[in-house]
């Protein structure tokens, strides 16, 4: 009998506060501040998990360190980011997603020239991921020499094209244009 009475008045009490609290605010705001912490829980291919990781941690620690959020990732592919703010969640996310995404054929990029060289430009469209602008591929006119289009550094437009069984993806600048 006092374990009932007790149980009541516990039931009791925590309506009366959460009828206090619907006075101030009815209903949960449909989004969170910015500057709560979060954390976001999603899957990425298990085959990918050495690329997020990188050599002797080196990538992981990179974000953590960039964006001051913590990263957890199990062995079949779950990232759960802790952050103190969303931006931070948020950019460690995005950071992720970049390492993790797969070139789509067809679809336009916008990278930066690695390298030149005589027979066109490699393109990073991704990180750790570069793909070949040939020197046909460049403009609708003749190109002479690749240097006279591009330097290393500049930021281009690029479609691509196909990726080879190898994993080579063949990219194009005029195709752009087109589309």
């Amino acid at each position: 009998e006092i374990m009932n009475k007790a149980l009541g008045q516990a039931r009791d009490a925590r309506l009366h506060i959460l009828g206090e609290m619907a006075k101030v605010i009815s209903a949960p705001r449909p989004e969170m501040s910015e500057w709560a912490p979060t954390i976001i829980s999603f899957k990425i291919d298990p085959e990918k998990i050495r690329d997020v990781i990188g050599k002797g941690g080196a990538v992981i620690r990179a974000i953590t360190e960039e964006t001051g959020a913590t990263i957890d990732i199990d062995n079949d592919g779950t990232v759960r980011i802790a952050s103190v703010d969303g931006a931070s969640g948020s950019d460690a996310l995005k950071r992720i997603e970049d390492i993790t995404a797969e070139v789509e054929v067809g679809r336009i990029y916008e990278g930066k020239v690695a390298r030149l060289m005589d027979f066109g430009a490699f393109v990073t469209i991704l990180p750790g991921k570069d793909g070949l602008v040939h020197i046909s591929q460049i403009s609708h006119e003749r190109v002479e020499r690749v240097s006279d289009k591009l330097k290393e550094g500049d930021l281009v437009k690029v479609k691509v094209l196909e990726v080879d069984r190898q994993g080579r993806v063949r990219l194009s600048m005029k195709d752009v244009d087109a589309a």
